[in-house]
């Protein structure tokens, strides 16, 4: 398990020798790549002595606790908090994209509650309309039931009307014997008393034969409120089927301003959407163009790391003495040294170098891991889809930034540990002559230094392409991640969009169904109100018919008494005359 650690030192003799060395064990890595706290265990460790005491190292433990690998956490440490910067930034913003997202699902879930509620007032509305259709049924019923009455009331009439039609040819029969009877008097024809009881008598019957209309016209009138009563409750459900009518029509004017803010709508989504899709096509040819760049860095670093192998392996030929391509080292103290303190100097010497060495081949090993990383990264981008492009990127110039910062720190650490090679050279060739030894190293007698002159022209001149490249990708970076910001809005405006569509669009198919429904309420109302008002008016005009035939009938029975009463009094005048009645 790998460990971070920091190196507790205890000073022994000169020049740290017999000094002891344990490791103050502070976080340890999960599976899960995370780390967490552990308690401040302290363990031993004499590869560890080598550092400097407070330095901070990552180690590897074994399962029996013990020190299997360690370097120094520097250049890892860095690594693991780049990694959680980046980390910590892209988790702000997936927490910006939830919250958006949860704005838009808020607003949404308030337009449906909306739109709910809408449809529970249409659907009410519709109910009562059911309720009152059924109501027009029960006042259909009641309005047959009365035509029925009126029609057994028109029969009635029409046979009192028959019988006061034979009534007035019985008057107009008695009439013409009674003018007879005038012109008889007339003649000086006498009548006894037995004849004029017998007109008196045909009088009195003529009289009682008349017909009365007064319960006739109750019923008649009764009619009459019964028709107006109607009425009344048909013309409350008219001024409901006029507002059903105004509402409907209110619906489809909504449906038609909805309609074309749903084509505006769609309308700038395509033009977003269009928008988006050349921006897309940019960003791409941006990015072949970036990794054409980055490529020719990576050949250019490959160049460099060639060269600074070519500059180690000459510094390598120099003699050990050429203190030109070394540090300077104090001769006069190494002769000064006591040959056991000189000795455990160079195994300090030679074991820090190995610990140095190790871990520049880890780093170069970590180098190639991420070179191996880049390309297959690569690979998934030339066969991704168009979702998944962005994320690749991001992960693309992540590995990138960090195998760059890993290429720059390996230079100076390859230099640095080219001059810890001749120091220990220079070293080893003073201890081998204090113990009498005769090195086997003869130094170089060529002049190395044109060539490495060379070498670091060459290696200038590459720097400054490379620089200047790099710079030619920092401004293709700077393009890409304000295009790469452009299209996450261009994005996001076309999501908001496309959501905003998709409301509309359900919210339109939600009206015209409710429209549908209300026009085919609509039309059952005025089907069911129509008939009925179209029969009531019958029947008012048919009681009007009656109303009036009665009103004649009426008058011609009054004129029938007039007749009768005047037939009376002159049958009255003649029986008084005596010479008449004799």
């Amino acid at each position: 398990m790998l460990y971070l650690a920091e190196v507790q030192k205890q000073k022994g003799g000169l020049l740290g020798g017999g000094s002891k060395a344990e490791l103050k064990l502070l976080a340890c890595q999960r599976n899960d790549q995370s780390w967490s706290a552990v308690s401040e265990e302290v363990i031993s460790a004499e590869d560890a002595s080598k550092l400097n005491d407070g330095a901070l190292v990552m180690v590897e433990l074994s399962p029996t606790r013990q020190v299997q690998r360690i370097q120094e956490a520097g250049r890892p440490l860095a690594t693991i908090l780049q990694n959680y910067s980046r980390q910590v930034e892209k988790f702000k913003a997936k927490e910006e994209e939830i919250n958006q997202w949860k704005e838009s699902l808020t607003f949404q879930a308030q337009e449906l509650s909306r739109r709910e509620l809408e449809m529970e007032d249409r659907m009410a509305q519709l109910q009562q309309l059911e309720e009152e259709c059924q109501n027009l049924d029960s006042e259909k019923q009641e309005v047959d039931n009365s035509r029925a009455e009126i029609e057994t009331l028109k029969q009635e009439i029409e046979k009192r009307s028959q019988e006061l039609e034979g009534a007035w040819k019985h008057l107009r029969g008695e009439q013409g014997r009674l003018e007879e009877l005038s012109a008889n008097l007339q003649q000086g024809t006498v009548i006894d008393s037995e004849q004029a009881g017998v007109f008196y008598g045909l009088l009195e019957g003529m009289q009682a034969s008349v017909v009365s209309t007064d319960a006739i016209q109750e019923s008649l009138n009764y009619a009459f409120e019964v028709v107006n009563t109607q009425q009344e409750l048909l013309n409350t459900h008219w001024q409901k089927f006029e507002q059903q009518k105004a509402s409907v029509e209110q619906e489809q004017l909504e449906i038609e301003n909805l309609s074309q803010e749903l084509d505006a709508t769609q309308n700038e989504c395509q033009q977003v959407k269009a928008v988006l899709d050349q921006q897309t096509n940019d960003l791409k040819a941006n990015t072949a163009v970036l990794d054409a760049k980055q490529e020719y860095v990576r050949i250019l670093k490959e160049q460099l790391r060639s060269q600074e192998d070519l500059y180690q392996q000459v510094c390598s030929l120099a003699a050990p003495g050429d203190a030109s391509l070394i540090e300077s080292i104090d001769v006069e103290a190494l002769e000064s040294m006591s040959l056991e303190e000189l000795e455990k100097t160079v195994q300090d010497l030679q074991d820090k170098l190995n610990i140095d060495s190790s871990f520049v081949h880890d780093q170069e090993q970590e180098l190639n891991y991420k070179e191996d990383a880049i390309k297959e990264i690569q690979q998934k981008i030339s066969i991704a889809d168009v979702s998944e492009l962005a994320t690749l990127e991001e992960e693309l110039n992540d590995e990138k930034d960090l195998y760059q910062m890993l290429n720059e720190t390996l230079v100076g650490q390859r230099r640095s540990l080219v001059q810890r090679q001749g120091e220990l050279r220079q070293y080893q060739t003073v201890l081998m002559r204090r113990q009498g030894k005769n090195s086997n190293e003869q130094g170089s007698q060529i002049d190395l230094k044109p060539i490495l002159a060379q070498i670091e022209l060459q290696q200038k001149q590459q720097f400054a392409i490379l620089q200047d490249v790099e710079r030619q990708i920092e401004q293709i970076n700077a393009g890409i991640e304000l295009s790469q910001d452009t299209i996450e809005n261009q994005t996001s405006e076309y999501e908001e969009k496309h959501q905003d569509l998709k409301v509309k669009e359900d919210n339109l198919l939600m009206l015209k169904d409710a429209l549908a429904e209300s026009r085919a309420k609509v039309s059952l109302y005025e089907e069911i109100l129509q008939p009925t008002q179209e029969g009531l008016n019958e029947l008012r005009h048919k009681l009007q018919t009656l109303s009036d035939t009665l009103v004649q009938i009426q008058q011609s029975g009054n004129s029938q008494l007039d007749i009768v009463s005047q037939m009376q009094q002159a049958l009255q005048n003649l029986t008084a005359q005596p010479q008449l009645a004799a």
